[in-house]
């Protein structure tokens, strides 16, 4: 029957839609990946309404099954969510982020994801063994420490602890609030060269889960990155946790010759 031009009339705006008849992709599969890139573009906002399976079924020209079997794939993603009564709505996109020395801000931006950054601490403290080792100064060293909320559309994804050398830069609260730290240590003049990076998860405590609006032991992403400026000078030691519900890492593998 080859291609069918459809739409979803979203609570919002509609939506274009299109289904390969012909393709060996299953169909759900072709509805499924075309809803999630209509929420990760936000295309499909956070509170659109898609309606229920059947309006979705005859709006698209789909079997009921096909539809509901989109859905339940982008259900167990997180993306949408089913509430009685009301229909399919959207809840928000994940954050797929690619493994690069850049910023959780930036790359926020990059997506249109609508970052926002509430700050927790801005303020100096003394360095722990670790945080010395990874700065390289001395454990006991007065060290500046930034503690801030990363959201997006008005949701928390990530909780971001950052050590800096005191003196790099000044950091104010209203300039951490308004853009990503790495763009304003390039503002400042540092030329940020590479980046040693450990990626972990484990279960959220209370009080992470609180903080991320996750229930306590609700898995999370973490990651640990010291950062180096050209000149080999340690700039910045981040230990960040994130909602495994709202983000991932994105990899590209490449063989060896």
């Amino acid at each position: 029957m080859g291609k069918r031009d459809t739409d979803s009339e979203g609570a919002e705006s509609p939506v274009q839609f299109s289904v390969d008849r012909s393709s060996p992709v299953p169909l759900y599969f072709q509805l499924s990946q075309q809803l999630e890139a209509a929420i990760e573009t936000g295309r499909l906002a956070p509170g659109s309404l898609l309606g229920n399976e059947i309006e979705l079924a005859g709006r698209l020209g789909l079997s009921r099954p096909t539809v509901r079997q989109a859905i339940q794939s982008l259900v167990d993603k997180g993306l949408l969510v089913r509430r009685r009564g009301i229909g399919t709505q959207v809840v928000h996109s994940q954050v797929k982020r690619p493994l690069e020395l850049s910023s959780l801000y930036d790359d926020l931006e990059a997506a249109g994801q609508k970052p926002a950054t509430r700050v927790l601490l801005n303020t100096t403290t003394e360095a722990t063994a670790e945080i010395a080792a990874a700065l390289g100064v001395a454990e006991g060293a007065e060290v500046a420490l930034v503690e801030r909320l990363r959201l997006t559309h008005g949701e928390p994804v990530a909780h971001l602890r950052n050590h800096l050398p005191v003196g790099l830069l000044d950091l104010g609260t209203a300039q951490l609030e308004e853009t990503g730290l790495y763009r304003l240590m390039r503002a400042a003049g540092i030329t940020l060269h590479s980046a040693r990076q450990t990626v972990g998860a484990r279960a959220a405590t209370a009080e992470e889960g609180g903080r991320l609006g996750e229930p306590e032991g609700a898995p999370l992403l973490t990651m640990q990155r010291t950062t180096f400026d050209d000149t080999g000078r340690a700039v910045e030691f981040g230990s960040h946790v994130y909602r495994a519900s709202r983000y991932a890492f994105d990899f590209q593998l490449l063989v060896r010759p």
